[in-house]
């Protein structure tokens, strides 16, 4: 058998395979390190980080979906100092690359931690203006391609790691977005954060979630996911990560067909920790089963019929 290389290089950044974990579902790693090595990843994008330590919105924050879960969590996290001193230093044990996705309630918020980061020993800054669970900031920066521009130009100028941005699938035209990023400076975009949604007690007759409205994610969202992440590859030259319902290697090799020079895997690590080893595996014997030697072999090799 041909051995095959799984390594991208991504903003300046060597991966040595295009494995992601998702922010917001991986949590700082210490958990999962009890069943996964973390040394097998590619990288973790940790839990979204706020200037300040915030509680998140109140339960219940997830109400179970078919073929997925709605989440209102709302970026609970100990902040951006209490990460670099606590968090971080663990998961420097690890050789795999760091992302601190970090959201905020102004851009001044955001260019500050982005100056705080700077310091620090993470590899990337996910920039996340796509969070649907919080009541200010975030989202309120990532439907027009204005507050994409605004907010990411000015970040930029604060960072001395490259910048990822991260989009939402609540827009209408995902390419204009994805090409207002480019033009502002992001050094790479990621998407899809979740899609905006609603869950009801019928017998209560009120929302299930405490916070009203959830962002959905799991296996339903993939053909949207899919299908943004194709028109945002074929809008922009800057490296592009998909994500949205990746559970299965067959999932990963579609988003990299579609155009992703990574991916990221979050829903499926609460059903299975240890996907994202199998992910690897089956990308591997995938490549060695059509005689590729590296990863780039099928990145953007989507022909449409």
């Amino acid at each position: 058998m041909n051995k095959v290389d799984l390594s991208v290089k991504i903003a300046g950044i060597d991966f040595k395979n295009p494995l992601i974990m998702a922010s917001g579902t991986y949590g700082f790693g210490k958990e999962y390190s009890e069943y996964v090595d973390l040394n097998e990843l590619g990288g973790i994008s940790v839990k979204g980080l706020t200037l300040k330590e915030r509680k998140g919105n109140p339960p219940p924050r997830i109400a179970e979906t078919p073929a997925g879960i709605l989440n209102s969590v709302g970026l609970q996290n100990p902040g951006v100092d209490a990460f670099i001193k606590d968090d971080l230093p663990f998961l420097k044990q690890y050789k795999t690359k760091i992302i601190a996705n970090i959201a905020g309630n102004t851009i001044e918020e955001y260019c500050e931690m982005a100056e705080i980061l700077g310091s620090s020993e993470i590899d990337a800054i996910e920039l996340n203006v796509s969070c649907p669970n919080v009541k200010a900031g975030c989202l309120a920066f990532g439907t027009t391609p204005k507050g994409i521009e605004e907010i990411t130009s000015n970040v930029k100028k604060y960072c001395k790691q490259p910048l990822i941005v991260k989009l939402t699938p609540n827009v209408s035209d995902i390419k204009s977005i994805a090409m207002a990023a480019e033009a502002a400076g992001a050094d790479c975009i990621s998407l899809i954060n979740t899609i905006l949604g609603l869950a009801i007690d019928i017998h209560k007759k009120r929302p299930i979630l405490a916070n009203n409205f959830g962002g959905m994610s799991g296996p339903a969202v993939k053909p949207i996911a899919l299908r943004m992440v194709y028109e945002a590859a074929q809008a922009v030259k800057i490296p592009v990560i998909g994500m949205g319902g990746i559970s299965t290697s067959d999932d990963a090799i579609e988003f990299l067909l579609a155009g992703a020079s990574a991916v990221m895997v979050g829903t499926a690590n609460f059903v299975n920790p240890l996907c994202p080893i199998e992910i690897k595996e089956g990308i591997e014997q995938y490549l060695k089963r059509y005689n590729y030697n590296s990863i780039y072999d099928i990145i953007g090799k989507l022909e449409l019929n």
